[in-house]
């Protein structure tokens, strides 16, 4: 692993946090470094706010900027969708310059964090897995590996060793992303909201939303039991569980045992304030 790069984060910063992903861009602040000690803690975050990816309001940025940061800040920037990215780190430099707040930006790779990648192309392994498998390997058994479910625009289950290396995983699409597949992909079927947050309906589906709430639920909800089942397979079924991600709700229930992390991307991308 190679060192962290970008401007320093000095005595006095608050330090934000950016995760720009397809569907939401999540801020938050870090309120302790909890890995500093040494112990087996994440850092603390706190005052989350979700905007747009693709089409949020710069005011409503600086509108949280003022009240997290009035002083001196560096805003840590992790994601997987650049436009998205570039928006944001224009808007933040517009802010700190009209504003006359020192307010600097520092884009967060995989040189930043933690984890040792035992993948074959590791430059091209998303940020936001990279951060959640980092922040998983704090708050994991030392002594077992653990298999990370992140529920969100795509649905991601990927595996962390025991010695706490990325070994990669599995991608499908998430339920939002479903329902907009079969919207956009056919002339008849309707695009199908508020999937993300409950176990599906029940079958039969008695109409046709019905129907495609129940075909996605129950879907998804099948593929990540089997994954996590052949993730399972190389541990002797020993790896601990962790679940994230806005869609979580969908799938909780069907993982019995898992530890519940909703801020798990957040507070591995913090991990590289306190390497910092």
């Amino acid at each position: 692993m190679n060192a962290p790069s970008g401007p320093p984060i000095c005595r006095g910063d608050t330090v934000l946090l950016a995760d720009v992903g397809n569907t939401r861009i999540k801020l938050a602040v870090v309120e302790d470094h909890g890995a500093e000690a040494g112990g087996r803690r994440l850092p603390r975050i706190a005052r989350r706010q979700d905007l747009m990816s693709r089409d949020f309001r710069p005011p409503n940025l600086e509108a949280w900027m003022a009240a997290v940061a009035p002083g001196p800040a560096v805003l840590l920037v992790a994601s997987v969708h650049e436009a998205a990215a570039v928006r944001l780190e224009a808007a933040v430099a517009e802010v700190s310059a009209t504003r006359h707040r020192a307010v600097r930006q520092r884009r967060i790779g995989h040189a930043d964090l933690p984890l040792a990648m035992l993948v074959d192309e590791p430059h091209r392994v998303g940020i936001d897995r990279v951060a959640a498998a980092a922040a998983a390997t704090v708050v994991k058994d030392p002594a077992r590996p653990a298999i990370v479910v992140d529920c969100g625009t795509a649905t991601t289950v990927n595996l962390v060793s025991a010695a706490g290396e990325f070994l990669g995983g599995a991608i499908l699409p998430g339920p939002a992303l479903m329902a907009r597949g079969l919207a956009e992909g056919t002339s008849r079927l309707p695009e199908v909201a508020a999937l993300d947050h409950a176990p599906p309906p029940p079958l039969p589906g008695r109409s046709t939303q019905a129907a495609i709430a129940a075909g996605i639920g129950w879907g998804i909800r099948g593929a990540v039991e089997r994954l996590v089942a052949e993730a399972q397979r190389p541990f002797a079924g020993a790896a601990q569980v962790i679940l994230t991600g806005g869609s979580a709700g969908i799938v909780r229930d069907c993982l019995p045992g898992a530890v519940e992390l909703p801020d798990l991307v957040l507070a591995g991308i913090a991990l590289a304030a306190a390497r910092a």
